[in-house]
C-alpha cells in the first residue's frame, strides 16, 4: 500500500468508504458524524502528497490496512495523526444500533470485537555481563498487551492498553487515551477542537518526536538504563491522571493545554502518608505545534512541557519543584514506495530541593535525542539514533553504586543506537538493535566507582514483535 497506486486506493477508501458506512444512523446523529467525515477527509486530502502511505483494533474498525496510520508502528502517518486528534471515532465494520423512542441514535458498537494483541519475546546481551548475573537474558515474553479502543459515540474514542510484565509477574493498565473530538470554524479557517482524558504526559501527542511514542519503541527491560531522566520524559507515566484541551486551526497551528493530578496505581487511596512522589495540587501541561506540508515534505516544530511540585514523601509538607521545557522537531519525506523520517526533542528541566533529596538546592538536567530512519516499502527500516544527557553534578542524587551509580556524581551519558528492523508483514517486526554507550552516568571508565567501563553496558537486543 506505499506505493503510489496503492495510496491512491487506500485515500479513496478512506475519502468514500469509511463516511458511508460511518452513517448508518440516518437519525439526529447524522449530521455530526457528516462533518466528521468531512473533516478526515479533508484531512486525508491536504497530506495525501506528503504521507507515502494502526493497531489491529483500528485496522479492524476502519478496514484499512497498518500501513495506512503507520509507516513502522508506532510511528504515524499524516493519515494517523488525523485519526488521533478526531478521537479514534471513524469507521468501515459493521455495527450494532439502538434509538431512542423519538428515533435518536443511543447505540452503535462494533460487530467485531475492538480487541487487540501484542506479543514481544527478546533476547538482550551486554557487552560485559552484569556482576554476578549471566549474561544472554531472554524474555519470553518481554512484553504481553491487550489493546482496545475506537469509537464510543460519534465524538467520543479511545485507546487503553493493559500489560502484563514479566519482570514482576503483574498485570495492569499501561498507556490510557480518551478523548472527545469535534469540528468547527475559527477566523473562517477549519478547525478541530478535542478534550484528552489520559495517564502519561504526551501520550496524546501526534507526533512521535515527544517521550511517550518516540523513538527507540522498543528497548531492553534488563539491560543497564542511565540513572537520570526528566519528569516529562516517562517518570510521570501511569503515575497520573490528566485533562487537556487541544485544537488543531488551518492544519497550521496546534495548540493544547491541560493539568494532571497523582494516581498511582498498586497503592492505598486516598494517597496519605504512605506514598511518595505525590503532586502537589495538579501540573500544568502545555503543547504547542506548527506543522506544514509542501512537496512531498512534512515539517512541524513545536514545544512541551510541564511544572510540578512535588511531595518527597507524603501529601504534606515542603516539595520539590521540576519544571520541564522541551523543543521537538518531526520530519518526512517520501521517495515514492520509500520514505525517511526524522524526529528529535530537547528537554531543559530546572530542580528546585526544598524538600531535600539533593545535595545542591537547585540543578538542571538536559537531554538531547534524534532519530533518523529510512523506510524502504513497509519491509524495512534502518535507524540511527544519538543521544545525550548532560545537568548539574550532584553528589546525593548521583552517588556511586555498582553498575546504576556515578563516581562522579554526573548525570551525563551519550551514545548512539543502531536498528535494524524487518517486517515480512505489517503486523510483525523482528528487530535488531546495538546500543552503543561513550559515556555512562559521567564517565567513560569506572564510571560506578567499582571498575565498570561505559562501554561494558553496550547492549545488542534482538526483539521479535507481533500485533494481532
Amino acid at each position: 500500500m506505499s506505493r503510489r497506486a496503492g495510496m491512491v486506493v487506500l485515500i479513496g477508501a478512506l475519502i468514500t468508504g469509511a463516511p458511508r458506512a460511518a452513517l448508518a444512523d440516518r437519525g439526529a446523529g447524522e449530521r455530526d458524524r457528516e462533518t466528521a467525515a468531512r473533516a478526515l477527509r479533508a484531512y486525508a486530502t491536504r497530506y495525501v502528497l506528503a504521507a507515502a502511505h494502526l493497531t489491529p483494533t483500528y485496522a479492524r474498525q476502519t478496514g484499512l490496512a497498518c500501513s495506512a496510520c503507520h509507516t513502522h508502528f508506532p510511528e504515524l502517518t499524516a493519515t494517523g495523526r488525523a485519526f488521533k486528534l478526531n478521537g479514534y471515532v471513524f469507521r468501515r465494520s459493521e455495527s450494532l444500533e439502538g434509538k431512542s423512542p423519538e428515533g435518536q441514535q443511543s447505540l452503535l458498537l462494533n460487530l467485531v470485537a475492538p480487541v487487540s494483541l501484542m506479543f514481544q519475546t527478546s533476547y538482550t546481551s551486554t557487552k560485559k555481563a552484569l556482576p554476578g548475573t549471566q549474561n544472554g537474558t531472554v524474555l519470553f515474553p518481554d512484553q504481553l498487551s491487550l489493546f482496545t479502543g475506537g469509537e464510543i459515540t460519534p465524538h467520543v474514542g479511545g485507546f487503553l492498553q493493559v500489560t502484563f510484565d514479566p519482570q514482576s509477574g503483574q498485570i495492569g493498565v499501561d498507556n490510557a487515551d480518551f478523548r472527545f473530538a469535534t469540528h468547527g470554524s475559527v477566523l473562517s479557517k477549519r478547525a478541530t477542537f478535542g478534550l484528552s482524558v489520559n495517564n502519561n504526559p504526551t501520550v496524546q501527542d501526534v507526533w512521535n518526536s515527544t517521550p511517550a511514542w518516540g523513538f527507540p519503541y522498543g528497548s531492553s527491560a534488563v539491560a543497564p538504563a542511565p540513572g537520570a531522566a526528566t519528569l516529562i520524559d516517562g517518570t510521570l507515566g501511569q503515575q497520573v491522571a490528566g485533562l487537556t484541551a487541544y485544537t488543531m486551526w488551518n492544519d497550521r497551528v496546534y495548540g493544547e493545554f491541560g493539568a494532571y493530578r497523582s494516581a498511582p496505581l498498586g497503592i492505598q487511596r486516598p494517597l496519605d502518608s504512605t506514598a511518595t512522589g505525590v503532586i502537589s495540587g495538579a501540573a500544568p501541561y502545555w503543547r504547542v505545534a506548527f506543522p506544514n506540508v509542501w512537496g512531498q515534505n512534512y515539517l512541524s516544530v513545536g514545544t512541551y512541557g510541564i511544572a510540578a511540585s512535588v511531595y518527597p514523601a507524603g501529601v504534606t509538607g515542603p516539595t520539590n519543584r521540576f519544571t520541564d521545557v522541551a523543543l521537538d522537531i518531526a520530519y518526512m519525506h517520501s521517495f515514492g514506495s520509500n520514505s525517511f523520517t526524522l524526529d528529535g526533542t530537547w528537554i531543559h528541566e530546572k530542580q528546585t530541593w526544598t524538600a531535600g533529596g539533593a545535595a545542591n538546592p537547585t540543578n538542571t538536567l538536559r537531554t538531547f535525542r534524534m532519530d533518523a530512519m529510512y523506510h524502504i516499502g513497509t519491509r524495512y527500516a534502518f535507524t540511527l539514533a544519538p543521544f545525550v544527557t548532560t545537568g548539574t553534578s550532584d553528589t546525593l542524587l548521583y552517588a556511586p553504586a555498582p553498575v546504576s551509580g556515578s563516581r562522579t556524581g554526573s548525570p551525563k551519558n551519550d551514545g548512539l543506537i543502531a536498528e535494524v528492523d524487518v517486517m515480512p508483514w505489517q503486523n510483525l517486526r523482528l528487530q535488531f538493535q546495538y546500543v552503543a554507550y561513550d559515556q555512562f552516568n559521567g564517565s567513560s571508565s569506572n564510571y560506578d566507582g567499582f571498575g565498570r567501563r561505559a562501554s561494558d553496558n553496550n547492549t545488542l537486543y534482538i526483539l521479535t514483535w507481533l500485533l494481532y
